[in-house]
């Protein structure tokens, strides 16, 4: 018995001793892993920006009682933005959601951030490819955006701005996936704006680290050096160059150190085609790019992010929010149908019209949707949130499978069939059938029968006579 006690204490000895050893091992781990991990991307701007992040807190406990070391966040400074881990969460908490969408609220009401948030959104989720099954290599709603290797793709550019404002918020709320707040940022974004009610679900997993970032080119970005265009063009490859072509055809080559991803092409697509080109990938179809590019009625577009825009505009050297850039619309913090509007009227030289907002009225397909906006703000709303969800929930994996629905506003129930029974009590059902013999006795006595009824109420007749013979009679005397 002593001697089996005796091992008994040897083997909880060891056991602690090898707790404590991997526990040492675990931290100094995750330091390493803190340290190594702070990269720098540079970020250029017409302004010098000042950035300060915070690492995301460790408080996700509800994913594993172990710390994940490739869970990663950005932060950044005045230098660049660097990458720090943080604990894995499958899912997003409700309540979380809920008060993280709050806060959202507070932001858009002193940042003026609705444009910005919007785009957040719908980058993280546009990387994705319907031709590929196998998450996270599909793309999509992912929270993949927060990550170096993604942020400095060219269709990012200023992106940063928009991580600065919401990673507070995910620092309070721990327990809400990147993938999920870029998504409820972009959706409450919308709404406060004046836009449609968005029926959305939360729930998106987050991918680890940066290598699960899709590849660059599957959103347009590349700049235009091209002097006197202000429009966007699109990347080809050429080994060993970059080759692109602006909308005047001006061929600007770029030296590269990788072999190019993009894919090779013999030109410049029309303005048509770059849209499908774009949007077939993900799944979505002619009405929904439609709708879609509907959502450019907010926000502005800056020369220096985007390569094409004024500097400024009557409609924007004042702001709000830091001044400059050219709006798609005269109030370009409101959301509703004026894009359409102003596009098809093309009246206004100060608002910016590309050649992918042109199109949609001179495409045939296009245009039966773009002149119906235009007249029917209803049906622009009705589409634009079927195709807003539906973008939002682009190659995204949800736990739990069905996702997480946060809408406060209860859905009206269907009105109860009246049943008078269930209004009635048994002694109010027995006086009726009472009631129902009596008057099938008083209508038997005048002839009538359920196989037979009367053809006239002699009773009714008579009594008709009778008062009228008696009011004659009145008169008469009289």
């Amino acid at each position: 018995m002593a001697e089996r006690l005796s091992l008994t204490q040897l083997h909880q000895s060891s056991i602690d001793s090898m707790a404590s050893s991997l526990s040492s091992a675990a931290t100094s781990r995750l330091l390493a892993s803190r340290s190594a991990a702070t990269t720098k991307l540079p970020f250029s701007s017409a302004s010098s920006l000042s950035f300060s992040f915070s690492t995301s807190s460790l408080k996700c406990l509800r994913a594993s009682p172990l710390i994940h070391p490739k869970r990663w966040s950005v932060n950044a400074t005045n230098r660049g933005f660097s990458t720090s881990a943080s604990p894995k969460c499958a899912a997003s908490d409700p309540d979380q959601l809920k008060s993280a969408r709050e806060d959202i609220k507070e932001l858009l009401k002193t940042k003026f951030c609705h444009p910005i948030l919007v785009r957040l959104g719908w980058h993280d989720a546009g990387t994705y490819n319907k031709n590929i099954e196998e998450w996270p290599q599909r793309g999509g709603a992912n929270g993949s955006l927060r990550f170096e290797a993604e942020l400095k793709h060219g269709a990012n550019a200023g992106l940063a701005n928009a991580l600065q404002l919401i990673q507070p918020i995910k620092d309070k709320y721990s327990g809400v996936t990147y993938a999920d707040l870029f998504q409820l940022a972009s959706a409450t974004a919308i709404e406060e704006a004046g836009g449609p009610k968005l029926p959305m679900k939360y729930g998106r997993v987050d991918v680890s680290g940066p290598d699960q970032c899709p590849e660059e080119g599957r959103l347009p970005g590349v700049k235009c050096t091209c002097p006197s265009t202000v429009y966007i063009f699109f990347p080809v490859c050429l080994e060993p160059y970059h080759r692109a072509y602006c909308w005047h055809n001006t061929v600007i080559m770029t030296p590269i150190a990788e072999p190019c991803s993009l894919v090779l092409n013999a030109g410049p697509p029309s303005p048509a085609e770059h849209l499908r080109n774009v949007f077939y990938r993900m799944g979505l179809n002619d009405k929904e790019i439609v709708a879609l590019s509907g959502a450019h009625t907010l926000g502005r577009s800056r020369l220096e992010r985007s390569g094409w825009g004024k500097p400024e505009t009557k409609y924007t050297k004042d702001g709000p929010g830091a001044p400059g850039g050219q709006s798609w619309t005269v109030k370009w913090l409101k959301f509703d149908n004026s894009y359409f509007k102003d596009i098809k009227e093309k009246k206004d030289e100060e608002l910016l019209v590309l050649p992918t907002d042109a199109v949609l009225f001179d495409d045939p397909s296009f245009k039966v949707y773009a002149e119906k906006y235009a007249e029917d703000q209803e049906a622009f709303f009705n589409d634009y949130a079927e195709a807003h969800v539906k973008l939002s929930n682009l190659g995204a994996k949800f736990d739990p499978s069905e996702g997480i629905v946060i809408d406060d506003s209860p859905t009206k129930p269907a009105p109860e069939k009246f049943v008078a029974a269930k209004y009635s009590s048994g002694k109010v059902r027995e006086l009726s059938d009472t009631m129902k013999q009596k008057i099938r006795a008083e209508y038997e006595a005048v002839g009538g029968s359920p196989d037979k009824p009367l053809q006239s109420n002699y009773f009714l007749n008579i009594m008709i006579v009778i008062a009228v013979l008696a009011f004659v009679t009145s008169l008469v005397v009289n």
